[in-house]
């Protein structure tokens, strides 16, 4: 826990140099899944090493240094309680437009981004601008805060995952609710171009059909899955932490 903190504590300075960017109506980025990672030269510290690695990686990635920042402490929150004992770190931005790459996967040892990719939110959340967030039944809405992966398991949507909320009257009706990691066809940068958005899922955050094998074999299994938006119920959960 150490490691990560001293990573949170670096990270944090960035944001004054990193500011949040705003949202373009045009945006369409086009970057690599995984973009080729930063090697930072280990001077002796293995952990002072990854901790550069990560802020260069992740500001490349498109990742603002505040979301990587409240991501870090939950991860380190999640270790503290026993939750996860794996470097693995899944990071989702719903304050960004669900056209924009707004999922990654750290590694937090290494201090490579493994994984960017397009991730839907909930039908119930908004269009192309993520708006309402909720941990009711029905709603159809996307969950935020702090998660782990559980076990995989075959759905209508084929491999998908199972996600444990770890915030209580946040996402802890996550498993009732059967918010999973799943692919969807509506999740692609073809579905972009026709609609101007990605399609919506019933709350999950779905991920196409491309990605979603290869992201669900990485992070299943006890990883921390951390949603993000300045919404005021997050915000509580995270100040009472």
């Amino acid at each position: 826990m150490h490691q990560i903190l001293k990573i949170a504590s670096a990270v944090a300075g960035l944001a004054l140099a990193f500011p949040a960017p705003l949202a373009r109506a045009d945006a369409h980025p086009a970057v690599p899944s995984a973009p080729a990672p930063v090697v930072v030269a280990d001077s002796g510290d293995s952990a002072s090493a990854a901790s550069r690695a990560l802020e260069l990686n992740t500001v490349r990635a498109g990742l603002r240094p505040l979301v990587l920042e409240l991501a870090l402490q939950a991860h380190a929150r999640a270790t503290a309680a026993g939750e996860t004992t794996s470097s693995l770190l899944t990071v989702i931005d719903y304050s960004l437009l669900s056209r924009e790459r707004r999922f990654w996967v750290l590694d937090l040892d290494s201090g490579e981004v493994l994984a960017r990719e397009l991730v839907a939110h909930g039908n119930g959340t908004g269009g192309d601008a993520a708006r309402h967030f909720s941990n009711r039944p029905g709603s159809y809405q996307s969950s935020l805060g702090t998660f782990v992966t559980g076990p995989t398991y075959q759905g209508k949507h084929g491999l998908s995952l199972r996600l444990r909320g770890l915030d209580a009257g946040l996402n802890d009706k996550a498993e009732a609710r059967a918010i999973v990691v799943h692919g969807a066809r509506y999740v692609n940068d073809g579905i972009v171009n026709q609609l101007g958005r990605l399609g919506r899922s019933q709350g999950c955050p779905a991920l196409s059909e491309a990605a979603a094998p290869r992201i669900i074999e990485l992070i299943r299994g006890g990883t921390v899955v951390f949603s993000y938006f300045p919404d005021p119920s997050l915000e509580s959960t995270l100040a009472a932490s």
